[in-house]
């Protein structure tokens, strides 16, 4: 069940308990198929070892993100404390921004808040007791233990969270420059989705940049100031050159998950909405995902004065003037299982003519298909 009491035409709370395990789980699914096409796309060449590795390193972030959610709202609607998950039902499917902003709240706080708890053992043996010698349901417990196991998901770490700072992985040296691909993530607090980067640079500068104490959180600031959803990835890249002399912006790329469509949780717009009604898909096949991979490439260098008697270089980017989308391509993928996918191959709506697809098959395997 779905509450609308005050919230926005957006932001849905799901009040039931099962809704809740189903919602997030479907993500739990959704995210392992989604490491699964970006293997595919390796296969095809489409992405390097490197920036599979990177994709993947978020995408365990957000599972271990929604394995916490579920412990946290376990007992939703059950328990009066065990609070309501919120989602953005019109945009995105996911949670809403603030959801992992109190996880990451909560996270800071994690370790006293075990300390103050009893230990998974003795929850687990009270609740025996219980059972036992009361012959009742250990609701009150079952709630403890949830949210033990929460707090200990966000002790271990590894989730994805509002701001993930900038890495710098080593790609090897051409015509003695240094070359990194660094990578970060954010959650767009206004399309409530995960936003990828993933920027290669090369280095002319005398110390590698992640040993650099001067540089290197000078650009991780910078970089974490920019994501921001709206920017277009010129707009990133050309400050980032302007800002950085001896730093050489040639590739970025953002890659927006989502958003996640779901007859029975989100409201569609569009063809989807009739594609997903016709699949008449049953539970856990009822979704499709759709993803953006914007991608900007340095056409050449120019060198340029600066000051009276100074030079840098500066990367002269391709961009799409036409699609007028700030990058030098724009693709728009979706996956989904085989009913939602023989549903759309059916209708073959327009607009989706244009859209790789990535269909789950039997026993996890994806497909492609232009």
């Amino acid at each position: 069940m779905i509450d609308t009491a005050g919230q926005t035409d957006d932001h849905m709370v799901i009040e039931d308990m099962r809704a809740t395990r189903r919602y997030l789980a479907k993500f739990d699914l959704i995210l392992e198929h989604l490491r699964a096409v970006a293997a595919v796309m390796e296969a095809e060449k489409r992405l390097t070892a490197p920036d599979v590795e990177a994709l993947a390193y978020y995408l365990v972030g957000l599972s271990v993100s929604f394995d916490a959610l579920a412990h946290k709202y376990m007992f939703a609607g059950r328990i009066p404390l065990a609070g309501k998950l919120t989602f953005d039902r019109v945009e995105s499917g996911f949670p809403v921004f603030s959801e992992l902003l109190v996880m990451a709240n909560d996270a800071a706080q994690a370790e006293l808040r075990l300390a103050g708890m009893p230990s998974e053992e003795a929850l687990k043996d009270e609740m025996v007791r219980v059972i036992l010698a009361e012959q009742a349901v250990p609701s009150q417990l079952q709630f403890a233990l949830s949210q033990r196991l929460y707090y200990q998901e966000l002790k271990k770490g590894g989730l994805f969270w509002a701001r993930n700072d900038p890495e710098a992985l080593w790609l090897g040296d051409v015509a003695e420059r240094r070359r990194y691909l660094i990578r970060w993530a954010a959650y767009d607090s206004r399309a409530n989705l995960p936003c990828v980067y993933l920027m290669e640079v090369a280095d002319s500068g005398r110390t590698g940049l992640p040993k650099d104490e001067r540089r290197w959180p000078a650009v991780q600031a910078h970089l974490m100031a920019q994501a921001v959803g709206d920017l277009k990835l010129v707009t990133i890249a050309t400050g980032f050159d302007q800002d950085f002399p001896d730093l050489h912006p040639k590739r970025l790329r953002r890659f927006r998950i989502g958003p996640m469509h779901s007859h029975s949780f989100t409201l569609q717009t569009g063809p989807i909405r009739e594609v997903l009604a016709r699949a008449m898909a049953p539970e856990g096949e009822d979704w499709a995902l759709a993803w953006t991979e914007e991608d900007l490439v340095s056409e050449r260098v120019e060198v340029v004065k600066t000051g009276w008697f100074g030079q840098a270089e500066r990367e002269i980017f391709t961009v799409d003037t036409v699609a007028d989308t700030g990058a030098t391509r724009m693709e728009q993928s979706v996956i989904m299982p085989a009913r939602p996918y023989q549903a759309l191959a059916e209708l073959d709506p327009p607009g989706f003519r244009g859209v790789r697809k990535f269909v789950v098959g039997a026993g996890g395997k994806v497909l492609s298909y232009k």
